[in-house]
């Protein structure tokens, strides 16, 4: 695996953008270049997917142009979601299928959901989580890992000061005690999350400004989760004007 220091230029790219919609249709575009380069390369691409309002707006615009991407040959997972059931509203699986793999021929085989409270494990929410980093193993490798963030700094549910974050051995953990509702998640860790090949920021607000600025200026991953992913091969950032009014 390639470490951060062994990267030939670990510094992030950052694009500006007057408006979410340009943000969205830039990262679209740069989405359909990544998994076709993927699936020339080796066959399959896999991706990461995230929830929230620039994540599922993503979704949405490949619906309208995917480009050339082969959709049988992507294995899709989820950075996190809510340990909620199945059907509720603030699944990001369920806003994925909505917003765009109810849409597209991807094999239901290669679709990698994060059980549900209401699923096979009941309310075994460690069980969940187990089950989950089986699924991702040792060797996944996402081409493009996609993350939201909120103000506060958290990815995936890695949130400031909590043992999730502080995760350096198990790619997928349960959190019982998430500081945003609802309290219980599985989440995606810094192991997996850093062995991807590109992970993109997606980030709009001036409430997610000081986020931003930290993780530009090396803040601790402690204290500002966004801080501490990056990708082996490049890590983008998205941002609206406003998300990026306090760079330097």
């Amino acid at each position: 695996m390639t470490s951060p220091a062994d990267r030939a230029d670990s510094r992030p790219e950052t694009l500006v953008f007057d408006s979410s919609t340009e943000l969205i249709e830039t990262a679209r575009a740069r989405f359909v270049d990544a998994v076709v380069r993927a699936q020339e390369a080796r066959g399959i691409a896999s991706v990461a997917l995230t929830g929230g309002s620039n994540g599922i707006g993503l979704l949405r615009a490949l619906v309208s142009d995917s480009g050339g991407i082969a959709w049988d040959r992507v294995e899709v997972y989820w950075g996190d979601d809510r340990f909620v059931p199945a059907t509720h509203p603030e699944r990001n699986s369920g806003q994925a299928f909505d917003a765009l793999l109810s849409s597209v021929p991807v094999d239901p085989a290669r679709i990698h959901v994060m059980a549900p409270s209401d699923g096979e494990f009941g309310d075994d929410i460690n069980a969940a989580a187990k089950d989950y980093a089986r699924l991702v193993g040792t060797e996944t490798i996402f081409d493009v890992h996609l993350l939201g963030m909120g103000g506060e700094g958290h990815i995936n549910s890695l949130f400031p000061h909590t043992d999730a974050t502080n995760e350096d051995v198990a790619t997928v953990v349960a959190v019982t005690d998430s500081p945003k509702p609802p309290p219980a998640r599985l989440t995606l860790t810094f192991p997996v999350i850093n062995r991807s090949r590109e992970v993109w920021f997606l980030v709009s607000g001036a409430e997610k400004a000081e986020a931003v600025a930290a993780a530009h200026t090396g803040a601790a991953r402690a204290d500002w989760p966004c801080a501490g992913a990056n990708g082996t091969e490049a890590t983008v950032w998205f941002l609206d004007r406003t998300a990026a009014s306090a760079l330097p």
